[in-house]
């Protein structure tokens, strides 16, 4: 009998143990980022340093292009975050979606995009751009509306004073330039740097520099996401803002090292510069909180592109909750 109860208390212990193992199994997220992109280092060190995993978290990460494309996989269930431009939550909410795209966690907090010239130009005035040929970016996307928004804060009407160029997918825009189109082209790094040492183009000016802060890349999620899986989202800002912290503190060439893998064509050199581009101005958000002030720039941009029909409501867009609390070490 004492065998018996022995064996059983044995079993019983081992069964314990067993599911004590399956509630430590990390919860899987899947996240779709609208490119690959070393504008969102912050994401990579978190994944190659591991904070995701120490938050309990088994991330998967896919490169999804186009917002269209990428909330298009977050509403159909595809993916559980989106990391995309916030005008695609509020693009999302125009249509009258029952369940709303949630911001909780900014990554970037300017546009990522300088213009580039083809000849180098001295004491550079963006009135220079008058009658040129512009290579811009995809409209309705952040890029486009921050470029024509800044050429409007200097007086430049994008329709009438130059000839606009917008017809061309956003991952061959830097190999047309290079290949003869424009005089003046819209690029995000590590392309400009690659074109300045290359000897293919010169960079003139900043655009998140001219625009301000906006939420320009963010975490986002469904509401009815959040809602079921509130100790996640936590969790996952938490590595996030772990992430963010790192990069804020580290050298542009640490950085570059640890996110080297993802971005394996391009030179060690020109991806330390890049990322020592977009410390200096700023770019990299060094909390995940996005505030109202923010939020108001972005619309005022779209609002001035023609992409805005109303004014999206921050508090039903935006949850702060879990950023603060990361900041915070809650």
């Amino acid at each position: 009998m004492k065998r018996l109860i022995s064996v059983g208390l044995a079993a019983g212990l081992a069964i314990m143990a067993v599911l004590a193992g399956c509630s430590s199994t990390p919860e899987k997220i899947r996240i779709g980022e609208v490119t690959r992109s070393l504008f969102y280092a912050p994401q990579y060190v978190a994944l190659e340093k591991g904070f995701f995993k120490e938050e309990g978290l088994d991330v998967e990460l896919s490169t999804i292009p186009g917002g269209d494309k990428v909330m298009s996989a977050l509403l159909s269930g595809g993916i559980e975050v989106a990391l995309v431009g916030s005008e695609t939550s509020i693009y999302v909410s125009q249509q009258g979606a029952a369940d709303p795209v949630v911001n909780f966690a900014q990554l970037t907090q300017t546009d990522g995009t300088f213009l580039v010239a083809r000849k180098k130009v001295d004491n550079f005035s963006f009135d220079q751009l008058k009658g040129s040929v512009f290579l811009g970016q995809r409209k309705g996307g952040m890029p486009q509306m921050v470029g024509e928004y800044v050429l409007k804060q200097h007086n430049i009407n994008p329709q009438s004073d130059l000839q606009l160029i917008q017809n061309i997918e956003f991952k061959n825009i830097a190999a047309s330039f290079a290949s003869g189109t424009g005089e003046y082209v819209q690029l995000f790094e590590p392309e400009a740097s690659r074109f300045e040492q290359e000897g293919i183009g010169h960079v003139v000016a900043s655009f998140g520099k001219e625009s301000g802060t906006v939420p320009y890349t963010v975490f986002m999620t469904k509401q009815s996401y959040i809602d079921s899986n509130a100790a996640a989202i936590q969790k996952f800002t938490n590595a996030v803002y772990k992430g963010q912290q790192w990069v804020a503190s580290h050298t542009p060439k640490e950085t570059a090292e640890v996110i080297g893998k993802y971005f394996e064509s391009i030179k060690p050199d020109i991806l330390e510069n890049a990322v020592k581009r977009y410390l200096e101005q700023g770019s990299y958000a060094t909390d995940p909180i996005l505030d109202e002030a923010e939020w108001n720039q972005l619309q005022d941009i779209m609002d001035k592109a023609g992409e805005l029909k109303q004014r999206a409501d921050y508090a039903k867009l935006v949850n702060t909750t879990f950023a603060k609390a990361a900041k915070e070490g809650k």
